[in-house]
């Protein structure tokens, strides 16, 4: 048996919005359930997401919702999703689309370690980090 460990993201009526956006930029299948359909009485939350999980072909799962009533939103700064690897072209594309109306802390750029790093809050208030691994001399 298996199990795996996803980060789960919750927006304040925003899920549908940025889970396509991170489609667009990262591709992969998108499944959505909104409250509605799970029989929600208030229409309201009718075309809210209950869930919604974008699985990449890079292997990348992402898990996204709106808050359910009753629950407040805090955000905070304590998650970052970070993304690594060594294929320049692919990640410095997702820096590229990532950042489009967010907000960059520090530059994609090589750092004492040797790799390209870089840090930033997309549009949607999310923290993410991308590390491009450099081939060691």
């Amino acid at each position: 048996m298996s199990s795996r460990l996803n980060p789960y993201l919750n927006f304040p009526g925003t899920a549908r919005e940025a889970l396509e956006f991170y489609q667009g930029v990262l591709g992969g299948d998108l499944r959505v359930n909104t409250f509605g359909e799970f029989g929600a009485p208030d229409p309201a939350l009718a075309d809210k997401i209950m869930h919604g999980q974008l699985e990449t072909p890079q292997g990348y799962t992402l898990m996204a919702a709106d808050f359910p009533p009753g629950m407040d939103n805090k955000p905070g700064n304590n998650i970052t999703l970070s993304i690594s690897g060594d294929d320049t072209d692919l990640l410095r594309g997702y820096w590229a689309k990532l950042t489009e109306g967010g907000t960059v802390d520090t530059p994609l750029e090589k750092q004492m370690w040797g790799d390209e790093f870089g840090s930033f809050t997309d549009r949607f208030g999310i923290s993410w980090l991308i590390n491009i691994t450099q081939q060691q001399a």
